[in-house]
């Protein structure tokens, strides 16, 4: 098991437009799964019976941008609370305890902070 990483306010605003990016591109591979949703729906209710279909294979590469999206996030330390809204904490330490800095897609830098339990509701300025 890999240590938690903590991270100051300075480095988490660095990791700014990489995690811009990555949540660009989970933005994109979900708006197409979504868009082929009507599609797919019946196709893949008979796919379960026929060993699959065109469409649903088509989809994989999309499938496979947001694992890899996902999966480069945690590996930077972040943690993906909400790929709609592009909310993302990462773990840091404050006043002697662990807390998670708050920032959220579209914000300028990191400026908020919450409690492990508190969510975007419990955000507060930094």
């Amino acid at each position: 098991m890999s240590q938690r990483r903590y991270f100051t306010v300075e480095e988490a605003n660095a990791l700014l437009p990489r995690l811009r990016a990555l949540i660009d591109q989970l933005r994109a591979a979900r708006k197409a799964i979504i868009a082929a949703r009507a599609d797919l729906l019946p196709v893949l209710e008979a796919a379960i019976g026929n060993g699959g279909s065109q469409k649903a294979g088509d989809l994989l590469p999309y499938f496979r941008q947001m694992e890899e999206a996902f999966l480069a996030i945690n590996q930077l330390g972040c943690e993906i609370k909400d790929m709609d809204y592009g909310l993302i904490d990462f773990p840091a330490i404050r006043d002697g305890r662990v807390v998670y800095l708050c920032w959220r897609y579209g914000e300028e830098r990191v400026q908020y902070w919450h409690e492990l339990d508190g969510g975007f509701a419990g955000r507060q300025p930094l």
